[in-house]
C-alpha cells in the first residue's frame, strides 16, 4: 500500500487523522467540471490516473478534462483523439503530444514514475498499427519501457521467430492481430511471459469486423493468452503497465 491511499489509512491507524476526516478525503477528491467528474484519486486506488475517451467528446471538453489531470500533477492520456482535440489541449497545455497513428494525446507529468520490465507489443501486420501504437504509447505514457515488432504475422513465420531475442527479453507481451487472430498463439507457445491478445477489426468478411479474431483469441489453445476487447488497444496497454507496476513494487 506504498501510495496515497495506504499512507492515509496508515494515518488513521496511527491516531494521526479522524476516520471522518479520512472518509471525507477518499470520497470528494474528484474536480466537478459540470460535463464530468474528473476522478482525481485514481491513482491513490489503481496506480495510474484516469484516462480520456475522446469519441463523443467536445475538443474543449477533452482541454477542460486534461487540465484538470494536469493541474493535479497527474499525467494525462487521451484516446481516440483527433488533431482539432489536440490543438484545443495543446492551446492549455503547451506540452502536449499528439500520435497521429494512435488517435492520441499525452502530457506527461514531470514526476511520472518509471516502471521496471518491458513491453514488447507485435503485430501481425501493417495494419494493425493503429491498435498497436495504441497500446504502446498507454504503456510508455504509465512509465514502461515498450519495444515494438510491426509485422510479424503468421503468414511469415520467419518474421517473429526472428525477433526471439526480443520476446524473451519481454517482461509481458501484446500481440496484436486480424484475420483469423492467430498470433498470440504462437507468440504464447515461445515464451513463459504473459501475453495479451488484441483482436483487430482488420479483416474481410467473414472477420465480421474483428469477431472471427476475437473468438480465435479466446479459443487460444496456448497457456498464458488474456483477451481484451476488439481493437482496444488502451485495455491492452494498461493491463501490461499494470503487470510492470507489480513487478517493480515486488522489488
Amino acid at each position: 500500500m506504498d501510495n496515497e491511499l495506504g499512507r492515509l489509512l496508515r494515518e488513521v491507524s496511527e491516531g494521526l487523522v479522524a476516520p471522518e476526516a479520512a472518509l471525507s478525503r477518499i470520497v470528494t477528491k474528484f474536480e466537478d467540471l459540470q460535463f464530468a467528474k474528473v476522478d482525481l484519486d485514481r491513482p491513490s486506488r489503481t496506480g495510474f490516473p484516469e484516462a480520456i475517451y475522446s469519441l463523443g467528446k467536445t475538443p474543449d471538453q477533452i482541454a477542460e478534462i486534461a487540465q484538470s489531470l494536469a493541474r493535479a500533477g497527474q499525467t494525462v492520456l487521451a484516446t481516440k483523439a483527433s488533431e482539432e482535440a489536440f490543438e484545443a489541449v495543446r492551446a492549455l497545455l503547451p506540452n502536449a503530444e499528439y500520435s497521429e497513428t494512435a488517435s492520441t494525446i499525452v502530457v506527461r507529468a514531470p514526476n511520472a514514475p518509471r516502471l521496471s520490465g518491458r513491453v514488447a507489443v507485435l503485430t501481425g501486420g501493417t495494419s494493425d498499427l493503429p491498435v498497436a501504437e495504441e497500446a504502446a504509447v498507454t504503456a510508455e505514457s504509465y512509465g514502461a519501457e515498450v519495444k515494438r515488432m510491426w509485422d510479424v504475422g503468421v503468414a511469415g513465420v520467419h518474421r517473429l521467430l526472428s525477433q526471439r531475442d526480443e520476446i524473451d527479453d519481454a517482461t509481458v507481451l501484446i500481440a496484436v492481430a486480424g484475420m483469423e487472430g492467430a498470433l498470440p498463439s504462437v507468440v504464447s507457445g515461445l515464451t513463459e511471459a504473459p501475453v495479451i491478445a488484441v483482436p483487430t477489426s482488420v479483416g474481410y468478411g467473414a472477420s465480421f469486423n474483428g469477431l472471427a479474431a476475437l473468438l480465435a483469441m479466446l479459443n487460444s489453445c496456448a497457456p498464458g493468452v488474456a483477451v481484451v476487447n476488439i481493437d482496444n488497444g488502451f485495455g491492452a496497454g494498461f493491463m501490461a503497465a499494470q503487470i510492470c507496476r507489480l513487478a517493480t513494487t515486488a522489488k
